[in-house]
């Protein structure tokens, strides 16, 4: 890689963000499309507060693009020129693309969820179970009630879990419902439980899971989080968090790029990072 004033900066900002493997998966994609030379994926931990002066950042400096991740989704928001029909509908932003000093705001999160789970099972007419209600479930939420599916809200805020199921038309309950879940087909976790320093949690009780349901997870570290492994226990499917980060990941690629994200590359730099920290 040679960089030099061309090289176009995409950035990601989170809090923490020591986690993420946004530069890891984009800088790989670079690397086999041989544009390395010409973007570079960068990290920056910023806080809530100051995302507005990231944004501002974005446009003075002339960044290419912006990722969002927890908890800038909702935040960054205020501060863009343009919002996409689709980010505007969900109400979360995780991609900024700088077109000549004019920001506009994408999800492709909702991408993320609605394609690994196609790729396995029809959603029409499936009882799922959302647990959370931030912005990777607004996301989820939205992909799934396009392809039918019936939802169910869970969180422990249950007036932000009314709110959501207002929006998006769907029911909702609190934690002390969760049982509920062990007559669904779809389970999937939009909580940062499962994530350090939440490891060793689950939000739900094993006893739920059966081999009829799949159980997918937003968390992508660890590859296999405690909600994935009890319900591989129990006989169920598992999607794992780092796929739907990849296919959110590869629709950010092109919005960042105009290429075809070079999928195969980036699910294998990834997978071999997280076998090298197991």
């Amino acid at each position: 890689m040679i960089s030099s004033s061309k090289t176009k900066i995409c950035l990601v900002i989170g809090d923490p963000i020591e986690h993420s493997l946004s530069p890891l998966m984009h800088n790989a994609g670079y690397r086999a499309l041989g544009i390395d030379d010409q973007f570079v994926f960068l990290a920056a931990r910023v806080k809530l507060k100051d995302v507005k002066y990231a944004v501002k950042a974005v446009k003075v400096m002339g960044f290419r693009g912006l990722t969002c991740t927890m908890p800038h989704k909702l935040e960054v928001l205020k501060y863009l020129d343009k919002i996409d029909k689709t980010a505007r509908e969900i109400g979360a932003v995780n991609t900024v693309v700088n077109d000549d000093g004019i920001l506009k705001g994408y999800n492709t999160d909702w991408l993320g969820a609605l394609k690994p789970l196609a790729k396995i099972t029809k959603i029409k007419g499936k009882k799922i179970g959302i647990i959370g209600a931030g912005g990777a479930a607004r996301a989820t939420i939205y992909g799934l009630k396009k392809k039918r599916g019936s939802i169910k809200i869970f969180n422990k805020n249950i007036r932000q879990a009314k709110w959501l199921a207002k929006k998006f038309n769907c029911e909702f309950g609190g934690f002390d419902e969760l049982n509920e879940l062990k007559h669904f087909d779809i389970i999937i976790n939009a909580t940062p439980l499962g994530m350090k320093p939440y490891e060793n949690i689950s939000p739900v009780p094993k006893e739920i899971f059966s081999r009829n349901q799949i159980v997918m997870d937003a968390v992508y570290i660890p590859y296999k989080t405690k909600i994935l492994r009890e319900a591989e226990k129990m006989g169920a499917k598992t999607i794992p968090g780092i796929e739907m980060f990849l296919e959110q990941g590869a629709a950010q690629f092109f919005y960042y790029t105009k290429r075809k994200a070079p999928i195969v590359a980036m699910r294998k730099a990834l997978l071999d990072y997280l076998k090298s920290i197991i």
